[in-house]
């Protein structure tokens, strides 16, 4: 049975600190919705009523055109584990980028990554628990190295030049607000968000919404 709490209690936060991964979803208020996988050390419980988490650099920047338009944004974490539970975080959201001031701020809070692409800022408006029993188990065997290591062999210049090709808009053709962080208006020669890329692509080994 689903149960709807003001903020994080105790319980909640314990369950998030042990949990792998998470899911963030975001929506516009048409067009694509957009959900995406997120694992490593992303994630901070700052108190009761915000988490931050820090969204590393891959071929969309689909949460962040959605924030910047209407700020809302689900994450939700579930149990792989003997005990079921999934518990959703129903908040508003604040993108933080290079250029703006509080990145370091926000950034400290993290590893350094080299992808490192912006920080989200939740407040929190509801928590909400649910059974979780239809959720399979499984049980992790490690953390994938891909994505880090393709922006460590892309150096944090060549992670830039990334962004201005790819992640300037969504795939609505919303801005994302990261050109601030390019030092200029951006790349003209950008690709279209939605312009497909061949498997044999280096761009294409990295995904991150």
């Amino acid at each position: 049975m689903a149960m709807q709490f003001e903020q994080l209690t105790e319980e909640h936060q314990a369950f998030i600190k042990e949990q792998a991964m998470f899911f963030v979803a975001t929506a516009d208020t048409e067009g694509y919705v957009n959900l995406s996988p997120k694992g490593m050390d992303s994630l901070r419980i700052v108190d009761e009523r915000r988490v931050d988490w820090l969204n590393l650099t891959g071929s969309g920047n689909e949460s962040a055109a959605h924030v910047r338009r209407t700020g809302r944004m689900t994450i939700m974490f579930c149990s792989f584990g003997e005990k079921p539970l999934i518990l959703r975080l129903y908040g508003q959201a604040k993108v933080i980028h290079e250029a703006d001031n509080e990145w370091n701020e926000a950034i400290s809070h993290f590893p350094a990554f080299t992808g490192a692409r912006q920080v989200f800022r939740v407040a929190l408006d509801m928590v909400q628990t649910s059974c979780g029993y239809s959720v399979p188990k499984f049980q992790l065997l490690e953390e994938r190295s891909t994505l880090t290591d393709w922006a460590d062999s892309n150096g944090r210049e060549g992670i830039r030049s990334y962004w201005a090709k790819k992640n300037q808009r969504s795939l609505d053709g919303q801005e994302t607000g990261i050109a601030a962080s390019l030092g200029a208006a951006g790349d003209p020669g950008a690709r279209p968000a939605h312009q497909k890329v061949s498997p044999a692509d280096p761009e294409a080994t990295s995904e991150s919404s």
